[in-house]
């Protein structure tokens, strides 16, 4: 008898424990057949299995534990996976991009760095309760949210707007130098980060604040503020209504210190190098800002998005050779206009977006994209889509879709067709 009430006294025990602690395996399996075409002498079309044109392959852990008093204690890891090839860890784009944060919009094939699952999504501890949430660790920039949460198809596969992939996405030596070695990395998402999120019980109005470090040492030589940066976001959401406005900057001096990667060309992922003067001074950093607002109406038949955004960067004698003005700035400014339409167990969506650099000296290069797509659910977590983009470049610009080669033409064409299983 005793030793019966003993094992209930275990199991209640358990059971209490586990009501207030939680941890839950989730993840996403994307896989899509992407094709791209161009015309033009010199053109190359191209198709690939690649992954993520509905929503980012991913696998994660995240857990909760309630502390007592309305306070509570959560964990999220999350990693890049890439089911295409059934690599996992940081997807290096093929491309011009030098960035280590998941496949490229532009280019959603990225090859694998062969370091194996790293959590280079999200990595985050966190402490909330009514007073907010205070999270620290790798996450997304304020800014960020406004480019994928106002765009119909997201930040993902041939339709997402070229406000994302603008700044280094194939508008020139002006786009490269808009976005300085590992500035994309922080429009995206941000190391080192300390965020403050504001209480959901505010009557609508939400809102961030981060601040990343670049965790530099400093002896006199160099500047501990260089990849320092803060943002934040606010909005306000009620009924059929949400908009939202953010800011962020980041600092980025003159000489690179401790580069995590080395400012090359090449795209391949070699660790920690310093770069060579001739590197530096191809593409000498200047401070980062952007700001965007965004916003969407549901009528209830669609909803209605957009956004505008607008990036900044200081111009210095380091961009030499890329015709970019010694002094100054140089300025990307896009935005989008799209939809949302429900239609049975689907949806529609299409979007225009456009993207201009003003590099203050010869033509200013610009893109312009139009993108439909449909998504049908046969379930809540299977979904199949299908979604075809053109893109139109100017004065330079050299935006391809899927991985075409762009010839004497200037436009390319991309399609997508694949299926989204999420557990």
């Amino acid at each position: 008898m005793k030793k019966s009430l003993i094992a209930l006294a275990v199991m209640a025990a358990a059971g209490a424990a586990s009501a207030q602690s939680s941890v839950t395996l989730f993840g996403i399996v994307d896989a899509t057949i992407a094709h791209g075409r161009a015309s033009g002498t010199g053109a190359a079309n191209k198709t690939a299995l690649a992954n993520s044109g509905y929503n980012s392959s991913r696998i994660g852990f995240r857990g909760t534990e309630d502390l007592g008093g309305g306070m509570a204690a959560s964990f999220w890891l999350e990693g890049s996976l890439g089911n295409d090839d059934g690599t996992a860890g940081q997807r290096i784009p093929v491309g011009n991009q030098n960035v280590l944060n998941g496949a490229s919009p532009t280019n959603p094939n990225g090859v694998g760095d062969g370091a194996g699952l790293v959590f280079n999504r999200r990595s985050t501890v966190s402490l909330s309760g009514g007073w907010g949430e205070v999270r620290l660790g790798r996450d997304y920039t304020p800014s960020f949210w406004n480019l994928t949460v106002f765009d119909p198809f997201g930040t993902n596969g041939v339709g997402t707007t070229l406000t994302l992939v603008g700044p280094a996405g194939g508008l020139g030596t002006a786009g490269n130098a808009m976005a300085p070695v590992g500035t994309r990395g922080v429009i995206v998402r941000a190391s080192n980060d300390i965020g403050y999120f504001l209480p959901a019980n505010l009557g609508g109005f939400y809102g961030q604040f981060n601040y990343w470090l670049g965790e530099n040492t400093f002896n006199g030589a160099n500047s501990a503020r260089d990849g320092t940066g803060w943002g934040g976001r606010l909005g306000y959401g009620a009924g059929p209504f949400n908009v939202a406005i953010s800011y962020a900057r980041t600092a980025y001096d003159a000489t690179p210190v401790n580069p995590v990667q080395p400012i090359t060309t090449t795209n391949t992922f070699t660790g920690a190098v310093a770069p060579t003067a001739a590197q530096i001074a191809a593409q000498r950093a200047g401070d980062f800002r952007t700001w965007n607002i965004g916003g969407q109406w549901d009528f209830g038949v669609a909803k209605v998005m957009g956004h505008y955004t607008r990036e900044q960067r200081d111009s210095s004698a380091g961009n030499a050779g890329t015709g970019i003005p010694a002094s100054g700035e140089i300025d990307g400014r896009g935005w989008l206009l799209g939809t949302l339409v429900p239609v049975g167990a689907g949806e529609i969506r299409a979007s225009y977006s456009t993207y201009k650099i003003d590099a203050g000296a010869g033509a200013d290069p610009r893109a312009r994209q139009l993108a439909l797509g449909y998504v049908h659910n046969l379930s809540k977590r299977t979904a199949l889509y299908a979604t075809a983009a053109r893109v139109q470049n100017r004065n330079g610009a050299a935006v391809s879709l899927n991985g075409a080669t762009l010839g004497t033409a200037t436009s390319s064409t991309g399609y997508d067709l694949g299926i989204r299983h999420s557990f």
